[in-house]
């Protein structure tokens, strides 16, 4: 691990760590081979389904290959079933993922569809008596969440949500020394997010033969076949996510809601803005924003998409260290620490990283392998560390933010019953239509 320190913006120091708790690669292996050894023979592997067959998809489902067999591949684009079908022999293609959920030989399913199709599928796949890895964010809306909160209490189901980050060590260091007070009386955090795509306009297209365009819009209204709306760009359209907020804002705000110990609540006031606006006939998620967050404690949340050439700092003119270009920043009575993928954790003084923790200080729950981790959550039948709880929370906070930008005014909520007070409008944002018949008749 890198611990870097930085009392200003001129001076750096390093310092390389080996962690104590880092699972050694033989440990993984024989957990592999042997996870499911008492559960079924000849192989004693669970067998799992991927629903959404994209880059993410194909990288979560050989990351479970070492746990599971992959025995069915499901998209609406028939050419990414033909492309998993190479990479997991032996799996059977589909394009109607509720096939899927209803084949008897699966024990559980990874969803690595776009944002509008997490929820739809991940409560079919519950429903159908299977657990789910579900990539995040977890929902499209917040209302989407608490109805998927309920079918896994119903359902008794393991849903794990896709934010790996609570499965790094790095991120887990940083977010105990700020539960056990190492920066003092907590202040304000700072997550930066990548800037978004700001292009356009677009021309529609004819569909390609292979996909098929009405189900991969789903719940979305039906529009022409435009190229930029489909598979990796997505996100970059507000009907099927909300840009970067909600895509790595479901990594890094959640880290800071752990880091505060707020990751089954919220904020009480949100104000937002879009700082660029979308170019008209392009892309309309904003791709450059600033959100302003309030806790009940007092505690300040500021998330902004990064500059071009680095992390910005413009928010409060606090400086920062500078040179990542996009993570998470705790502040207190004491200092800061700041904590990036990569194995960055960086402070304003060294002793605050790199001074252990006493004995009995509070520790976070441990898991070095996201996957691995919902494997063994199958067969303990153990909450995961992301349930739908945490899922839910860290999506909403990213949610809440999408609305008040796109109202462009101060909203009040509240997080205990989760709802806007005094805002019908912003109330009326929780849920959204959803165009027959991809509904929830199709759970």
């Amino acid at each position: 691990m890198n611990v870097r320190t930085s009392a200003n913006t001129s001076r750096r120091r390093f310092l390389q760590h080996a962690s104590a708790i880092a699972v050694p690669a033989w440990f993984l292996d024989r957990q592999a081979s042997n996870l499911f050894a008492h559960e079924r023979s000849p192989n004693a592997r669970p067998r799992l389904a991927l629903i959404g067959c994209g880059t993410m998809g194909t990288s979560d489902g050989k990351l479970a290959q070492r746990f599971a067999d992959i025995v069915a591949v499901c998209d609406v684009d028939a050419s990414r079933v033909e492309k998993a079908k190479l990479h997991f022999k032996g799996a059977d293609g589909f394009e109607d993922f509720r096939q899927v959920c209803d084949l008897p030989q699966i024990d559980a399913v990874i969803n690595a569809t776009p944002d509008h199709w997490h929820t739809l599928v991940s409560a079919r796949v519950l429903k159908s008596g299977k657990d789910v890895y579900s990539e995040k964010p977890l929902t499209l809306t917040i209302d989407e969440g608490k109805r998927l909160r309920q079918i896994v209490g119903d359902t008794k189901r393991i849903l794990q949500t896709g934010s790996q980050q609570r499965s790094d060590e790095t991120f887990r260091l940083a977010a105990e020394l700020v539960r056990n007070g190492r920066l003092g009386k907590i202040e304000t955090v700072r997550t930066w997010l990548p800037t978004g795509l700001r292009e356009g306009p677009f021309t529609s297209a004819p569909i390609p033969k292979e996909l098929n365009w009405d189900f991969w819009q789903g719940q979305t209204n039906a529009i022409d076949y435009i190229p930029q709306r489909c598979h990796q760009r997505f996100r970059y359209w507000w009907d099927y996510s909300g840009g970067t907020l909600t895509d790595w804002g479901a990594h890094h705000n959640d880290i800071a809601l752990w880091g505060l110990g707020k990751d089954h609540t919220g904020p009480i006031s949100i104000e937002g803005k879009a700082t660029v606006e979308p170019i008209p006939g392009g892309y309309t998620a904003a791709s450059q924003f600033r959100i302003h967050y309030i806790y009940d404690d007092g505690i300040e949340h500021f998330c902004q998409n990064t500059t071009a050439n680095g992390r910005s700092g413009n928010i409060t003119g606090k400086p920062g260290p500078g040179e990542k270009y996009h993570g998470v920043q705790f502040e207190g009575t004491h200092g800061w620490i700041y904590v990036s993928r990569g194995n960055v954790l960086e402070a304003s003084d060294l002793a605050l990283i790199t001074q252990p923790l006493p004995e009995n200080a509070h520790r976070l729950e441990v898991s070095n392998d996201h996957m691995g981790h919902f494997m063994e959550a199958i067969r303990t039948r153990k909450t995961p560390i992301t349930d739908v709880e945490i899922g839910h929370r860290s999506a909403s906070l990213c949610h809440l933010g999408v609305i008040a930008m796109r109202l462009g005014r101060k909203l009040t909520w509240d997080p205990v019953n989760e709802h806007f007070e005094g805002d019908t409008q912003a109330a009326g944002m929780l849920s959204r239509e959803m165009r027959p018949p991809y509904n929830w008749d199709m759970v």
